[in-house]
């Protein structure tokens, strides 16, 4: 386990990092991969559970967010929104299959969440002129989130934080996680004001706050 984790950090952080560096389209293109691949795992969870979402509508809600965030001057989310929930709820209400109510609030939630959050990061990769370093702030505080949790977890977690949806998790890796992810991403961001110059907003104290939100709400 531990080695599949470090063999792909090996091969996808400078992907990252250089699509981030590179911002625009693929940038954009990178969030997009992500968020399909969140979106698929999220339909086959809940087919294992007899709930039957609608991949294709909650992709395209996905998209549908960050089209608007990468070119909002083309004023593609009011009607496409429109279209969507419409659209997957008569498809729902038609082919009554399963609990159609149900399985149309979750493909349009899950479709919202990632969505919006894929919305949010490309709108901070296009702010100026600080744009870049604050999304290699708020990224890395993921990532580091997650492995403070999963080494302190392993080693020394002994209180469960959800059983239900995710036994593997404890309250002492959660709380590793958010200090890690605090701590690095303000030594982080410390580092990239040398690069973005005296003039630029980002700083130590910012990057705590910021890394502490993300690290709290990441799991």
């Amino acid at each position: 386990m531990l080695r599949t984790r470090l063999l792909t950090a090996a091969v996808l952080i400078p992907i990252v990092v250089y699509l981030i560096y590179l911002g625009a389209l693929p940038f954009l293109a990178l969030v997009a991969t992500l968020l399909t691949l969140a979106e698929i795992e999220f339909c086959y969870l809940m087919a294992r559970d007899g709930f039957r979402p609608l991949l294709v509508f909650g992709i395209g809600l996905v998209w549908l967010f960050l089209a608007d965030a990468q070119f909002p001057t083309l004023g593609l989310l009011r009607p496409g929104l429109a279209l969507i929930l419409l659209g997957s709820l008569a498809w729902q209400l038609f082919h009554c299959q399963g609990s159609p109510v149900a399985d149309w609030a979750l493909t349009v939630t899950s479709g919202l969440y990632l969505g919006l959050c894929g919305a949010c990061l490309v709108g901070l990769r296009s702010l100026r002129p600080d744009g870049l370093w604050w999304t290699l702030t708020v990224v890395p505080a993921i990532m580091f989130a997650d492995t403070g949790a999963y080494f302190v977890g392993r080693a020394w977690g002994r209180h469960k934080l959800a059983p239900t949806l995710s036994p593997g998790k404890t309250w002492e890796g959660y709380v590793a996680g958010v200090v890690s992810g605090g701590l690095i991403t303000a030594l982080l961001a410390s580092l990239w004001r040398i690069g973005a110059g005296t003039e630029s907003a980002i700083n130590s104290m910012h990057g705590l706050i910021l890394g502490l939100l993300v690290a709290t709400f990441a799991p």
